[in-house]
């Protein structure tokens, strides 16, 4: 048996070799950022496994988002924690589509970009590379947001086991300057099936679920923060058009059966959905129609 020099130079070389390969890791995450333009405010992770700046980010002002106050306040909330290097949240928003889910996350970069927030979006499909982004992220002095908009997996993709490792379940700690946040239509993120409540059993009144859906659940759960968005009104999505309608120029009353107000309910109809993204798409149409039959007159 190795007497206590012998195992204290073997210690000593393993932890010589530790330093120099974070070195070498560290000279690697510096060779790849140096062609980043990081005074740019938004980010796309690009297929090649590159960070490429956005020139012009797209965001609605927040207070262009109606209906969804509680769920505005709960992220700015956090963001504000967040970018104070406070504790704060990874973030899942899921529900009714066109409800404001992605646009409320895109608004908080010009509501926080002064506080040193930047967002990095990142499709579905590379986030096999969550850790290669975030090691990339984890030395800049900025705050980031890696957001990944309407996700979902299939039975069989693999590829949220990555998510599940950075968000929580990895040795390596992630960074104290990203959060991820994720939009998507499924609650669990992931396709649920009726056999699989069969698999449930009861056991002293309670109910424990079958291994597949404790999968689901666990990846879903890895979000300290849920929201969750659900279909409007008739009266909220009126209000959100005439928000939309106000940004074009166009002073919108509500409640006294404008013409604007009539077409935007037959819009919603023959779309099959009052969400804030068919109020703002009327918005649009009747703005630009509008704008056309006073050039004519």
């Amino acid at each position: 048996m190795p007497d206590t020099d012998t195992l204290g130079r073997i210690a000593a070389q393993l932890e010589r070799i530790a330093d120099i390969q974070e070195a070498r890791l560290a000279d690697a995450r510096r060779a790849v950022g140096a062609d980043i333009d990081w005074t740019a405010s938004a980010f796309r992770w690009r297929d090649d496994g590159r960070l490429q700046a956005i020139d012009a980010p797209q965001a609605l002002p927040l207070e262009r988002l109606h209906g969804i106050e509680t769920q505005k306040q709960r992220l700015l909330a956090n963001t504000r924690q967040f970018v104070a290097a406070l504790p704060a949240n990874n973030a899942l928003l899921w529900g009714s589509r066109g409800s404001g889910k992605s646009s409320l996350v895109k608004a908080l970069l010009p509501a926080f970009v002064d506080d040193g927030l930047r967002i990095v979006e990142v499709p579905a499909h590379r986030l096999v590379d969550l850790p290669d982004l975030v090691a990339t992220l984890a030395d800049r002095p900025e705050k980031f947001i890696v957001f990944s908009d309407d996700l979902s997996f299939e039975a069989g993709d693999g590829s949220y086991k990555a998510l599940k490792a950075v968000l929580d379940g990895s040795l390596a700690a992630a960074p104290d300057n990203v959060l991820i946040y994720a939009t998507s239509n499924r609650r669990h993120l992931l396709p649920e099936f009726q056999s699989e409540n069969q698999a449930a059993q009861h056991v002293d009144g309670e109910i424990h679920h079958g291994e597949a859906v404790e999968e689901k659940i666990s990846l879903s759960e890895r979000f300290g923060l849920w929201l969750s968005f659900y279909p409007f009104d008739q009266a909220n999505y009126l209000a959100i058009a005439a928000k939309h309608l106000a940004a074009h120029g166009i002073d919108a009353e509500i409640g006294v059966d404008a013409p604007w107000e009539r077409a935007a309910l037959q819009w919603a109809l023959a779309r099959g959905t009052r969400s804030g993204r068919t109020a703002e798409q009327f918005a649009r149409d009747w703005a630009g129609r509008q704008s056309l039959a006073q050039a004519g007159d």
